[in-house]
């Protein structure tokens, strides 16, 4: 193979590499335990970046998005999308006023109320999302984000921010 065509292969591979990365998928690290025990640290996954463009996100599914109060990316569960009544009722959550069944869910200080713990109801605005992390009491989330700027409560993420949804490994 002559230099050429081998710098011309390279060059094609690493534009298809960008296009599949930037569009449709992407491998993602979990950095900290706010979503154990369903992803642990130091876990590598993939984010689906193209289920989204067809549909919105629904609740139960892992997302992605970027922080609306640092510079990192989060990763959450959508617990309540547009229309929904979220309260939450020392760290129980209900959900249109049915307490929601999460399995998923870890506390580490179960005897502890923390910001967030007691909530609501509020309803998610459309094109909002209410997101939680699994590991609560080790989550910053929907229930206790603050706007840097104004200092009032930050309940939502918008849709349109969602960069994807996680593809779980099982």
């Amino acid at each position: 193979m002559n230099f050429k065509r081998f710098l011309f292969l390279m060059a094609i591979a690493a534009v298809f590499t960008v296009i599949v990365r930037t569009f449709v998928v992407e491998g993602i690290y979990v950095a900290t335990a706010s979503m154990e025990p369903t992803l642990a640290v130091n876990t590598d996954l993939f984010l689906d970046k193209v289920t989204y463009l067809f549909r919105k996100p629904r609740r139960g599914e892992i997302v992605v998005f970027p922080s609306p109060v640092s510079e990192k990316d989060l990763i959450k569960r959508v617990i309540a999308i547009p229309g929904d009544n979220i309260a939450i009722r020392a760290k129980r959550v209900f959900l249109n006023g049915k307490r929601l069944d999460e399995r998923y869910v870890k506390y580490s200080r179960a005897t502890e109320l923390l910001v967030g713990d007691n909530l609501g109801p509020i309803r998610v605005p459309d094109g909002m999302l209410f997101v939680m992390g699994d590991n609560r009491d080790e989550s910053r989330d929907s229930r206790d984000w603050i706007d840097p700027e104004t200092e009032e409560p930050m309940y939502f993420i918008a849709i349109e921010r969602i960069k994807g949804k996680i593809i779980l490994p099982f």
